[in-house]
């Protein structure tokens, strides 16, 4: 018999499995989700204002447990694993980087590390790494305080403490949503080099919620277009621009030709 920790070398790195979230009388949040990513692929979700986008990246680290249905995280479903426990394996990030505002920026990386009790010199090496990857180095950045940084800057901080205990799933919530223009495609290209960097030696996935359909298609392998907290389609940019599945689709990526 295959053990778990053997299905899980195999298994998606995310699965949604006919996953229905309410929150009260009316039409499901998310109404039978069923969407899987693989290890070492980047899925982005899109889709217009109350499709159930956030709503299902909240389901995959147990911000909220879904009604129907099942989550699995590397072959585990999310209901059997204690919430702290699992968000400690995920990177999280959400617009402005959601900074602890009374610690340093330094501070701020080292959160996860500190949790999984790293040595401190093990920490700070860690941390000092991952604010030169994104452009911030620690000899300029590190003692600053949120509230010293640009909103750009706070969403880079906020990526490098994604980043920092080095997690095999990685989900964004409109993480560059709030940048300017300029700013957002220097983070996007960080975040490209990233992923790049890593392909040699790890197979971390990440799940993107983002509005912004040019996002998607540049960051993500494949685009999940959802509406009424179903997804309509998955596939690649080809996919999704010469074969939409539907109406919907190919109405929602003309916006994107236009």
């Amino acid at each position: 018999m295959r053990s778990r920790e053997d299905s899980s070398l195999t298994a998606p790195a995310l699965e949604f499995i006919d996953v229905r979230k309410s929150f009260g009388p009316g039409h499901p949040a998310v109404d039978g989700l069923s969407l899987s990513v693989g290890p070492g692929e980047a899925v982005a979700l899109v889709g217009p204002s109350g499709c159930g986008k956030t709503t299902a990246l909240r389901l995959a680290n147990r911000l909220l447990d879904a009604d129907a249905g099942e989550v699995r995280v590397f072959g585990a479903a999310v209901r059997e694993q204690e919430p702290v426990a699992l968000r400690r394996r995920i990177g999280y990030v959400i617009q402005e980087g959601g900074l602890f505002p009374h610690w340093s920026v330094e501070e701020n990386v080292e959160t996860v590390p500190r949790l999984l009790d790293w040595p401190p010199a093990k920490r700070r090496e860690r941390a000092r790494q991952l604010l030169s990857l994104v452009g911030m180095p620690a000899e300029e950045f590190g003692p600053r305080r949120p509230r010293e940084l640009s909103g750009g800057q706070r969403q880079r901080v906020g990526v490098a403490r994604a980043l920092a205990a080095e997690p095999a799933l990685l989900l964004m919530d409109e993480p560059f949503g709030a940048l300017d223009p300029i700013a957002r495609r220097s983070i996007q290209k960080e975040f490209l080099g990233w992923r790049e960097r890593l392909a040699s030696r790890s197979r971390s996935a990440v799940l993107i919620v983002t509005h912004d359909l040019s996002e998607a298609f540049r960051l993500a392998d494949r685009v999940a277009v959802m509406q009424a907290g179903r997804v309509r389609q998955v596939g690649t940019r080809e996919d999704l621009m010469q074969r939409p599945a539907d109406a919907f689709v190919r109405e929602f990526v003309s916006e994107f030709e236009a």
